[in-house]
């Protein structure tokens, strides 16, 4: 099983990266920040406009260091990732399969994405069954149990789009109830995005990009095409293929969020309102997001098909590898991660 590697974050926005002999330099105008070797770094997202030197950006591509470029607001800017690793005929037969993919791919993929939402809303109603108090969760929790099942009567992309839209809807109108604590600074009405509009939804997009980012690097480093997706619609510049296999794990990024909110760990403070009414982490909020993000990413989970234990952050490079073999003919079906 490949080692999980660190992930390097820059969340400020007055430094930038370059390269001394073996090692990763951070600098800011008073000089030097830190400096830390190549050595066990798989990734580097880079939340500033200062960005990092050529010299450096060539280092990584040479090393298979992915280097992702994202805004200090969370919007996903660039990326660059090296030689594309792999055998050309994975690519085309990935191509020939994408082209005209079987209908079923989609539907385990959907079926995953509810499957994984029910599970984060049944636990949270077993710890806590006073969120039940109008009846509301339980109604959404039979909505979406019958949901599943149509899923495998839709022929159609659209209509399973279609499906998945109104799956997410009656989630999200009961979320806020699953928020247990600091009510006043901390609620969702609605999903938004570009911009978030309230605190729930910019930590929500801030988390969904990095993960749709990591997605990315490790579709590309089992030898995949990431923009050439079975779902959803293939758009220039999006890695379609990484939003796809995403869809399986928003549920643990919306578990975490709550998890930060309801233990107090962000606060009110941890976030700055535009004029516009957009909302984004500050500096601060930030680092904490990316501290229980990483803390995540170590923590170990049974994978439900390969029956081992995996640290979570290894789970979009197995999920991957999972994928190739089937478009190899090695697996019959994609197994999609369903959480137990």
């Amino acid at each position: 099983m490949r080692k999980l590697l660190n992930s390097l974050y820059i969340t400020d926005e007055t430094v930038w990266l370059a390269l001394d002999g073996e090692n990763i330099v951070c600098k800011g105008e008073e000089g030097e920040k830190f400096r830390m070797p190549f050595v066990n770094i798989e990734e580097i997202f880079c939340f500033s406009y200062l960005g990092c030197s050529p010299a450096l950006m060539g280092k990584c591509a040479d090393l298979g260091i992915a280097l992702n470029f994202i805004s200090p607001q969370g919007e996903f800017l660039a990326r660059i990732q090296g030689k594309t690793r792999g055998n050309i005929l994975l690519r085309k037969a990935q191509f020939e399969q994408f082209a005209d993919p079987p209908i079923l791919l989609a539907q385990n993929t959907v079926a995953a994405k509810v499957y994984n939402t029910l599970f984060l809303i049944k636990r949270s109603l077993r710890d806590y069954p006073q969120i039940d108090e109008g009846g509301e969760v339980t109604k959404c929790i039979e909505y979406l149990k019958n949901e599943i099942a149509r899923i495998y009567d839709t022929e159609d992309r659209d209509s399973l789009m279609g499906i998945e839209g109104n799956c997410a809807k009656e989630y999200f109108e009961i979320f806020d109830k699953l928020i247990l604590a600091q009510k006043d600074d901390f609620y969702l009405i609605k999903r938004t995005k570009r911009p978030p509009l309230d605190k729930v939804n910019a930590m929500l997009s801030y988390l969904y990009t990095i993960m749709t980012s990591s997605y990315t690097s490790a579709l590309e480093s089992v030898g995949l095409d990431s923009c050439y997706g079975f779902y959803h619609a293939l758009r220039s510049g999006r890695s379609s293929l990484a939003c796809d296999l995403v869809e399986e794990t928003r549920a643990v990024i919306e578990r975490l969020v709550l998890t930060l909110i309801n233990l107090k760990k962000v606060n009110a403070k941890d976030f700055e309102v535009q004029e516009s009414g957009a909302v984004f982490l500050t500096r601060d909020g930030k680092k904490k997001v990316l501290t229980a993000w990483q803390e995540k990413r170590r923590s170990t989970i049974l994978h439900p098909f390969l029956k081992e234990k995996i640290p979570f952050g290894l789970l979009p490079y197995v999920q991957s590898s999972l994928l190739a073999k089937y478009i190899r003919g090695e697996l019959t079906e994609y197994p999609c991660f369903l959480q137990k």
